[in-house]
C-alpha cells in the first residue's frame, strides 16, 4: 500500500516528552549496534532530556506526528572546544519518521537555534554504520573531520563532522 507523505510538527521538547525520547534514543542506538561504553546511550541525560537542554545555550526539538513523538535532536556547547562551538546531539528518528524530510527539517531547526545563540561552528559525531544520517549531514553542508573535537565522552564514535555557521 502506498502512503502519502505525512505531516509532522517540530517543536521544543516538553517535560512530558522525556520517556518518549529516552525510548527513541535507546531503540535507534540499539538498531545500529551503538550500545555499551563510549556511546551516548549511557549518558545520564537520556532519561531527562528536557532538563538537560533547559540550560543556557542549549536547545532540543522533537518531531511529533499525530500526537506521538517520533524523533528529536538538540544542540549544546561542545565541552573543551573553546567558545563558539556547539555540538549537534542526540539526533534520532524512529524508522517511521525517516525518509519524509523530517530529519532535514529537524536539523534545520537545530542549526537555526545554534546561529541564534551565536555559535560559529557546529560539530557532530556519529558512527559509520549510520549511513543515512551521514548523507543528511553532508547534504546540509557538514564537512568530514579526521578526528574528534572537544570532549563528548563518546569515544566509540568513528565519524566526525563540522559546519561553519557564519559566512567567512
Amino acid at each position: 500500500m502506498q502512503h502519502s507523505p505525512a505531516t509532522a510538527t517540530i517543536r521544543p521538547i516538553r517535560p512530558a516528552d522525556n520517556p518518549a525520547m529516552a525510548r527513541i534514543i535507546r531503540q535507534v542506538m540499539t538498531e545500529y549496534g551503538a550500545v555499551g561504553d563510549g556511546y551516548s546511550i549511557l549518558d545520564p541525560e537520556v532519561d531527562a532530556m528536557y532538563e538537560a537542554y533547559a540550560a543556557p545555550d542549549h536547545a532540543f526539538f522533537v518531531v511529533e506526528r499525530e500526537g506521538k513523538v517520533v524523533g528529536g535532536a538538540g544542540i549544546a556547547p561542545l565541552r573543551d572546544s573553546g567558545e563558539g562551538v556547539c555540538e549537534l546531539r542526540k539526533m534520532y528518528l524512529l524508522p517511521e519518521g525517516r525518509g519524509q524530510g523530517w530529519g532535514r527539517q529537524l536539523l534545520g531547526h537545530c542549526l537555526a537555534a545554534a546561529r541564534e545563540r551565536g555559535f560559529r561552528t557546529c560539530y557532530l559525531e556519529t558512527v559509520h554504520r549510520m549511513g543515512e544520517a551521514q548523507k543528511l549531514y553532508l547534504a546540509a553542508g557538514f564537512k568530514p573531520l579526521a578526528g574528534p573535537m572537544g570532549n563528548t565522552g563518546h569515544n566509540a564514535c568513528d565519524a566526525w563532522y563540522a559546519m561553519e555557521l557564519i559566512d567567512a
